[in-house]
């Protein structure tokens, strides 16, 4: 996704327990083991926490990992501050590994994509909307680093010694512009190796994490966030996990709960946490931005044009869905992302893919191995009557991903000392207790 932006940012963080951090040496000549970076008991606040209502009933960690055999791992490259300097940072991104079948699983799945719209990057679609299958992870950066986190992925997959004589891995991206030294490309192979390396089960984190590390979400903080949803006995008892990494839309479009929250809160116009010299002005109409006043929430709206920016989801789910369903699955993305607020605009990369990790085995596509004898496969296939529910799940999992993503996410301050604001929570909940829709 391409920005035009009159800045760019360096940021201050606090990196999450047990995320991995910046480590730009690509000297290793193989995919080093890192430390998990999932944590089965995450204590950031999600929305629920706050009292944020949804409809639907997620799974045992409300997260993408609730589809049994999911993986979550990441990689955060958090260095440097002050002026932008390409090349040399501020650093602030990551990459983010799913992986359908966990590390230890090499065989295919069903798959499907969908672009709500297409100005963004997702590599290997071409080969999952001929044949159905994905056959690599799928791994999320930003939009200077697809390349080397794709070819990286194709080395990890040597080392691990995964079937086939070629892959197409899945890269996608989100620009994390203004806040990252996107230009200088810093995500490196061993960054992808340790994303990789490092999933698990368990709930993921979520906000500043891997490839969301540096991005901006209906006019705040923005980066990762995941949920899930769990089918009643009678729909089949089947299990809906969405992961996003969130970096589009202002603050007037966000809806929480149906509501248009941000303009019933008090929040400041863009600011910068100190003043340089020469000014860091607004782009739209060329004045110097005010200091932030600390007393006050602020929005980052105006940081970039109206609508500039990008969503990438990822949909597991565990019902035997062939690919014309589960593109079906990936349309109901952009149902989800309608009800916090989105209108997929011109300038938005909003991609999405979803995945069955049932039927296994049913076709291993470039992957397969001779002999080539095998008798045809027999699938199972749930009935189309049957889908409503699938489609409800998709879109209840997305609307909560994106608003867990803003809720955990923490304030930024970037290049130029620009100031990317948390959601204020204490604001959120006055807003929805005002309208009787916080929970106890």
């Amino acid at each position: 996704m391409h920005l035009r932006l009159m800045a760019a940012f360096c940021v201050l963080m606090w990196p999450h327990a047990g995320t991995a951090q910046t480590d730009t040496n690509d000297s290793a000549s193989k995919p080093a083991v890192t430390p998990a970076t999932i944590s089965p008991r995450n204590t950031q606040p999600r929305a629920r926490d706050l009292g944020v209502p949804f409809d639907g009933i997620p799974g045992s960690l409300n997260a993408i990992t609730d589809v049994a055999g999911v993986e979550v791992g990441y990689k955060t490259l958090i260095s440097g501050e002050g002026r932008l300097v390409v090349g040399k940072g501020p650093v602030r991104t990551g990459v983010t590994a799913i992986l359908p079948r966990g590390k230890q699983g090499t065989q295919s799945v069903f798959a499907a994509y969908f672009a709500g719209n297409g100005n963004g990057d997702m590599t290997g679609t071409h080969w999952i909307e001929e044949s159905g299958l994905l056959e690599t992870p799928i791994l999320i950066t930003n939009t200077g680093s697809v390349g080397v986190v794709r070819d990286a992925a194709v080395a990890w997959m040597v080392q691990q010694k995964r079937p086939g004589e070629f892959w197409y891995p899945v890269s996608a991206e989100t620009a994390d512009v203004p806040l990252n030294d996107i230009k200088g490309q810093h995500v490196t192979t061993q960054d992808t190796w340790d994303a990789l390396n490092s999933a698990a089960d368990g709930l993921p984190l979520e906000g500043n994490v891997g490839g969301g590390t540096g991005m901006i979400c209906n006019g705040f903080k923005g980066g990762t966030g995941t949920s899930s949803r769990r089918l009643s006995a009678a729909e089949g008892g089947y299990t809906v996990g969405v992961l996003v990494q969130c970096n589009y839309g202002g603050s007037e479009q966000l809806r929480v709960a149906g509501i248009a929250v941000a303009r019933e809160m008090k929040l400041q116009e863009p600011c910068v946490e100190k003043l340089l010299d020469p000014p860091v002005v607004y782009w739209w109409n060329g004045t110097p931005a005010p200091v932030c006043d600390a007393k006050v929430a602020t929005t980052a709206d105006g940081v970039r044009a109206p609508e500039q920016g990008s969503i990438i989801v990822i949909v597991a789910t565990d019902a035997p869905l062939t690919p014309d369903q589960l593109k079906r699955l990936a349309r109901r993305v952009s149902v989800g992302l309608g009800r916090v607020g989105a209108i997929e605009g011109d300038e938005s990369g909003d991609i999405f893919l979803a995945f069955s990790t049932a039927n296994v085995g049913a076709d291993e596509g470039n992957s397969a191995q001779p002999p080539f004898n095998y008798p045809n496969a027999t699938i199972q296939r749930m009935q189309s009557w049957k889908m409503d529910a699938m489609f409800s799940a998709v879109v209840q999992a997305t609307e909560e991903a994106v608003i867990n993503t803003i809720v955990a996410a923490k304030t930024m301050v970037g290049a130029d000392y620009w100031t990317i604001p948390a959601l204020p929570h204490d604001q959120l909940q006055q807003v929805l207790r005002k309208h009787g829709l916080l929970r106890p």
